[in-house]
């Protein structure tokens, strides 16, 4: 049997909530955020091994810049400009998707999403190239 964790109803529907955003589990969450709650804030490696855990990628379609982040523990990204900023997908593919739906609605959105993004990091690689790296 394992340990449990009392926590108030708000909160426990919080954790479920992000669980469902990051496709994870309730238990993985607060894993996560105990890791990271246990990370020293002034350790150099520490915060690294964090920055890396995103990377900033963009695409240019039909003549409009779109950046955003990839997360490459969660695999989303998150627009962080143009019209979609502010909005999160739970993948590569479905993140493209909206950008063609919305700069081209009369096309057929399908994309993979791992061919559509762009490193943002001067390398002109696509996201694939990460894509199973560690």
């Amino acid at each position: 049997m394992s340990p449990t964790i009392e926590v108030d109803e708000q909160t426990y529907r919080s954790i479920e909530f992000a669980a469902r955003m990051g496709g994870t589990t309730a238990g993985e969450v607060v894993a996560r955020l105990v890791r990271n709650a246990s990370m020293p804030p002034s350790a150099p490696a520490a915060a690294g091994a964090e920055k890396e855990r995103t990377v900033d990628v963009y695409v240019d379609y039909e003549g409009h810049r779109t950046r955003g982040s990839y997360d490459r523990d969660t695999k989303r990204i998150d627009i962080t400009s143009g019209p979609l900023a502010g909005q999160s997908f739970k993948t590569p593919t479905g993140a493209a998707r909206a950008v063609v739906a919305h700069y081209k609605p009369d096309v057929n959105p399908n994309r993979n999403g791992w061919s559509f993004w762009l490193l943002d990091d001067g390398s002109g690689g696509t996201l694939q190239t990460i894509r199973h790296s560690e």
